[in-house]
């Protein structure tokens, strides 16, 4: 399905290589083919490639990189994958469904959904880069979720989304939205930023602050245009 080409699964940091098998196996059974492994532990492993079972091909097409940055510049939006209070974070949140809902709304929009390390999940710094959280409703008192499972569930609500919006008859529309700016021109706009900031003094450079935290949090609510 033409919807399920444009996302990415991105896992950060991965420890155990069986989870990334896993993943790719999840992956694999919903239609899901892109895979990008962020400073995995250990990869390639014959243990991955023994967990995939038939999902070799992902592993064998994913994409290693060294930095989220470098894994999520071409993408338009970026779902931060976290078990983290709703109340820690200022940007849109959607659990699996509204998710997936979303996603179908913009099919030409390249998605990335990030996964973070199984024994730490994602870093602050991390979630700083995306665009909206994602969350994984489960028991208040046990929501710990294996990172393959957590693959497994995202993916399926993907897949429904995808399926449904295959089975639909496309409707031509006049007021097609603009297209949204990718995350790497989205960073040379922060640095410009930060730049003309520091330039004018409001902001220093030897001075640790949270302007510009606050600054992406404010303008990642805006969906920006690549225009």
């Amino acid at each position: 399905m033409k919807l399920l080409n444009n996302i990415k699964i991105v896992l950060l940091n991965t420890y155990h290589p069986g989870n990334i098998g896993a993943a790719a196996r999840a992956m694999k059974t919903m239609g899901l083919t892109k895979l990008v492994l962020v400073n995995p532990e250990s990869f390639p492993s014959e243990e991955a490639t023994s967990r995939a079972a038939g999902a070799s091909s992902v592993l064998e097409s994913a994409t290693i990189v060294s930095s989220l940055e470098e894994a999520i510049a071409d993408r338009t939006q970026v779902f931060a994958t976290t078990a983290r209070q709703k109340h820690q974070f200022s940007r849109p949140q959607k659990d699996c469904s509204q998710m997936a809902e979303w996603v179908s709304k913009h099919p030409t929009d390249k998605i990335a959904i990030v996964f973070g390390c199984e024994r730490s999940g994602m870093r602050a710094e991390d979630i700083d880069l995306c665009h909206q959280i994602l969350t994984i409703p489960g028991n208040p008192e046990y929501d710990i979720l294996n990172l393959a499972a957590a693959v497994q569930i995202v993916s399926y609500e993907l897949f429904k989304a995808a399926k449904s919006a295959s089975n639909q008859a496309e409707v031509p529309s006049a007021n097609k939205a603009a297209a949204l700016a990718n995350q790497k021109d989205i960073n040379n706009f922060y640095q410009h930023l930060q730049q003309l900031l520091e330039l004018k003094g409001y902001i220093r450079a030897e001075q640790p602050s949270d302007t510009m935290k606050k600054l992406r949090q404010y303008f990642s609510k805006a969906n920006a245009t690549a225009d």
